[in-house]
């Protein structure tokens, strides 16, 4: 969407601060010996707390409230009671959600407890590659470009990219224009970044694997070639100089 009055910001800043909390707070509950299935239920509670309703739930009737992926899975993970977490997981929790109309995402990748099994570096490798993108995205910016220094910044860091996942519009509903806004430089696209224009901009970045496939759950993603992934996630709103973050509550970065 692009925002064309105050009101629309204020409705956007409130949906994202709600998506925000819950991302921090699931993050902050998540510990070894939980199933995924109850870390779900938490953040369904938060998000039904402020009347918000599950995007992936309401827009493709996702069998879980919020996504959550382990160590394999790249995304789309099914909240499952058989699941259980343990030290050392590579964890990742993808929170998006609707509130009177309005809709925002964001997510993020992090290691359960102690990093026994060494995935810290990918997931500050993630994070940094998202404020990066972020730092560098206003009105007229060509959205190539900004998948360019994405890949370029991965590459430096001994990683890849996800080519067949990217960030998308949204405002109004949980996908929109512009779509495929792709973590590598798409040579064929020439659109640019519009001022005012509501984003969620987020890092695909891979140990071994430049595409996700599908498994017969029918939903979640794990690599071509294996590995990990590490996923961070911001809603933006676009300006003529740094991005308003909507959902920066999430603390992410920190």
């Amino acid at each position: 969407m692009s925002i064309t009055k105050e009101s629309e910001l204020v409705a956007m800043k409130k949906i994202s601060d709600v998506v925000a909390f819950t991302l921090k707070e699931m993050i902050k509950f998540a510990e070894p010996g939980m199933t995924t299935k109850k870390l779900d239920d938490y953040g369904a509670d938060i998000l039904k707390s402020y009347g918000a309703k599950s995007a992936p739930y309401e827009t493709y009737n996702f069998p879980g409230w919020t996504c959550i992926s382990v160590d394999n899975e790249f995304c789309h993970g099914i909240p499952s009671s058989k699941r259980i977490l343990k030290e050392g997981d590579l964890v990742n929790i993808d929170v998006s959600a609707e509130l009177e109309g309005y809709w925002s995402d964001n997510g993020g990748s992090f290691v359960l407890g102690e990093d026994i099994k060494q995935h810290q570096k990918l997931v500050d490798a993630s994070k940094e590659i998202l404020q990066k993108a972020i730092n560098n995205i206003k009105g007229g910016v060509k959205i190539a470009d900004i998948g360019h220094l994405m890949e370029t910044e991965a590459k430096k860091r001994g990683y890849k990219v996800v080519k067949n996942l990217g960030g998308h519009g949204i405002g109004r509903s949980l996908h929109e224009q512009p779509d495929e806004l792709l973590n590598y430089k798409n040579r064929l696209d020439h659109r640019r970044f519009k001022k005012n224009s509501v984003v969620a901009i987020e890092t695909f970045i891979s140990t071994l694997s430049s595409y996700t496939v599908e498994l017969n759950d029918g939903w979640t993603m794990v690599g071509n070639k294996g590995g990990f992934m590490a996923q961070h996630e911001h809603t933006i709103v676009i300006t003529d100089g740094q991005p308003i973050i909507l959902t920066e509550n999430n603390e992410i970065f920190n």
